[in-house]
């Protein structure tokens, strides 16, 4: 159905108690997201969220090694904060009482075996994003761990994994939810040759909140699930605008994932140099310097920081204007400040290895296969489809084979962005048609989210080395449990 025809019908304050406190509100705000403000949702400034606080640091999750393996607890909970003043608490769900997660920090070769527990009212599971780990540890909508249930995660990092990956439930019908209620974390892996080790590190873990008028996070209006929900606040490390000092001529290394539902973010530092050295899978091949950058939903990307404080330029970190084609809400029309910067002691900046990791091209795929994504608005129960399908349980999709190298062709003939993720792997985008003609991809690197704007096509490469149930889908939540979603069954 086309828009047209759609539109005649008629989320500083950290979230956890270990932060700190909260910071005063601003007198007045502009939005984040005219769409919910339009849409009857409170105003911001109104809310009184605070803002403005230091960025807090993302706790790390305790481990202990034992028989081998790297140790710990995860459980998923219902939790009260208090976040508004003269408001009732405010009910999340977390992971061991925070918000975001715990991070889980690992280096390459070691195993973790995780201990997990579901206290939430709903059947959940905690989905790996990313890391190349076994089917069935890997939080599939397939493997749901009931309410009041338990069970254990474990797996071993193999070797050249080392990136930036996260965790967050993957229960089919109820992943948009539960994440936005609060389950996310991040999840890194380290090499012991890290050639950027000698940077100081920031961890950026960007999240929507959506309040209501009484404080408490708000259920998704149809255009949440239409479009993708998106809150009024934009949070850093569960912080409104939260501040972060940086040296004139410091480099700093900033890890920075995408775990909002559905938002598409153009990021600018635009007073200071930016170079990508990192893309979901890790490492790229050398550094690429940058004006922006296009993170979608759940991707990731690391970046080498140095501050320059141009002069006349927003000194902080900004997602600039982006239209993704939504059906019923407004799009996001002005830049959205999320981190301010605050200069510190001048430095002299730390060396920029030219290399940073071999990256080989996979060969020649020995599977092509196509993945048309499509929207059918007439139809409630169907309207987002994959190859015509909406996702089902008990079918499989394709059939492949581990250690194959397959060519996948996705073809975006909605109206949306929709961006792609595949589970088990990583891989290589090989070419982009803009609707004009194909081109080829400027550089090697190792993703599992691939943005596709409406009338536009990726090719990507990749190779599953484990057998097993794998999910391809739209990383639109909302979507994505509206049933954009199939299986990829690989045997062995």
């Amino acid at each position: 159905m086309q828009r047209r025809q759609v539109m005649q019908w008629g989320a500083a304050l950290a979230l956890t108690s270990w932060l700190g406190r909260p910071a005063l509100a601003a007198s007045s705000d502009a939005g984040h997201g005219g769409s919910q403000l339009a849409g009857g949702m409170p105003d911001p400034a109104g809310l009184g969220l605070g803002r403005g606080a230091s960025l807090p640091a993302l706790r790390r999750l305790p481990l202990e090694l034992k028989n081998g393996a790297l140790q710990g607890c995860l459980t998923a909970a219902p939790l009260n904060l208090p976040l508004l003043p003269g408001k009732a608490a405010t009910a999340f769900w977390a992971y061991n009482d925070s918000v975001p997660g715990p991070a889980i920090e690992l280096y390459e070769g070691e195993s973790l075996s995780l201990r997990f527990d579901n206290r939430l009212p709903q059947a959940t599971t905690v989905h790996w994003h990313g890391l190349p780990i076994p089917a069935d540890q890997d939080g599939n909508p397939h493997d749901a761990v009931p309410a009041g249930q338990g069970r254990d995660y474990h797996f071993t990092l193999p070797p050249d994994s080392a990136g930036s990956y996260w965790y967050h439930p993957h229960p089919h019908g109820h992943t948009a939810e539960q994440v936005y209620r609060g389950l996310a974390g991040v999840f890194v892996v380290r090499r012991r040759d890290d050639p950027l080790a000698h940077l100081p590190e920031q961890w950026l873990l960007l999240s929507d909140l959506k309040l209501d008028d009484g404080g408490q996070i708000a259920g998704s209006s149809d255009a949440d699930l239409m479009d993708g929900r998106e809150g009024q606040f934009v949070l850093v490390n569960g912080a409104w605008r939260p501040k972060l000092t940086l040296g004139m001529g410091e480099r700093q290394r900033w890890r920075v994932w995408n775990a909002t539902s559905a938002r598409v973010l153009r990021l600018a530092l635009p007073a200071h140099e930016v170079h990508l050295v990192g893309t979901d899978g890790g490492l790229i091949a050398s550094p690429r310097p940058l004006d922006s950058l296009l993170l979608p939903p759940g991707a990731r990307a690391e970046l080498v920081v140095t501050g320059r404080f141009a002069v006349g330029k927003p000194a902080g970190l900004l997602a600039l204007p982006y239209a993704r084609g939504k059906m019923m809400g407004l799009e996001q029309e002005s830049a959205l400040p999320l981190l301010a910067l605050e200069r510190g002691a001048d430095a002299v900046a730390a060396p920029l290895p030219a290399r940073l990791r071999r990256i080989e091209a996979l060969g020649l795929p020995q599977v092509k296969r196509r993945v048309v994504f499509s929207e059918d608005m007439a139809n409630p129960a169907a309207m987002f489809l994959i190859n015509g399908k909406i996702f089902d349980m008990d079918r499989v999709d394709f059939v492949g084979k581990a250690g194959q190298v397959e060519e996948w062709e996705v073809d975006n003939q909605a109206d949306m962005d929709h961006p792609f993720h595949l589970h088990g792997t990583q891989f290589q985008v090989v070419a982009r048609h803009d609707g004009r003609g194909w081109r080829d991809e400027p550089y090697l690197a190792w993703r599992d989210v691939v943005n596709v704007p409406p009338e536009q096509k990726v090719r990507l490469r990749f190779r599953q080395e484990m057998a097993g149930a794998r999910m391809f889908h739209c990383h639109i939540l909302e979507h994505e449990d509206a049933g954009m979603m199939g299986v990829l069954d690989v045997r062995a």
